[in-house]
């Protein structure tokens, strides 16, 4: 028994690294994690991850970490924040979960393309009969 509690005392003593437990909304309210992050985690990290774990079923499916914006506490995190940096004083619960949404946009030029496409004229027959 002696030793089980040299082992504890071990565990103790050992520095923990600080872990976040998050869960990413995605736009349909389905979910991605929990999942526990390092604390200096970078944002554009998280994205990459997210992409990795989309579900492939969703209508909409972001490509590159540039078409995911993740939201936590009302404001977009930027790509080169850690996790640590973002963090709001109300995300401080203790074993809690922090949910931090996911709002997929497209590339801007993708979105140029597809309206280039879409203000293409289009050839229209018009018949007219005069009785």
């Amino acid at each position: 028994m002696g030793y089980g509690l040299l082992v504890i005392d071990r565990i103790e003593q050992m520095p923990e690294e600080d872990l976040i437990e998050l869960r990413f909304r995605l736009y349909d309210g389905s979910d991605i994690g929990p999942i526990c992050y390092s604390s200096s985690s970078t944002v554009a990290m998280l994205k990459e991850r997210i992409i990795a774990e989309w579900p492939r079923d969703k209508k909409i499916v972001p490509k590159v970490a540039n078409d995911v914006k993740l939201i936590s506490a009302g404001k977009v995190l930027e790509n080169n924040k850690t996790i640590a940096q973002c963090r709001s004083p109300f995300g401080e619960i203790p074993a809690g979960i922090i949910t931090m949404h996911v709002v997929v946009q497209q590339s801007s030029s993708k979105i140029k393309t597809e309206k280039k496409i879409e203000e293409s004229p289009k050839k229209t027959f018009c018949s007219c009969s005069i009785l």
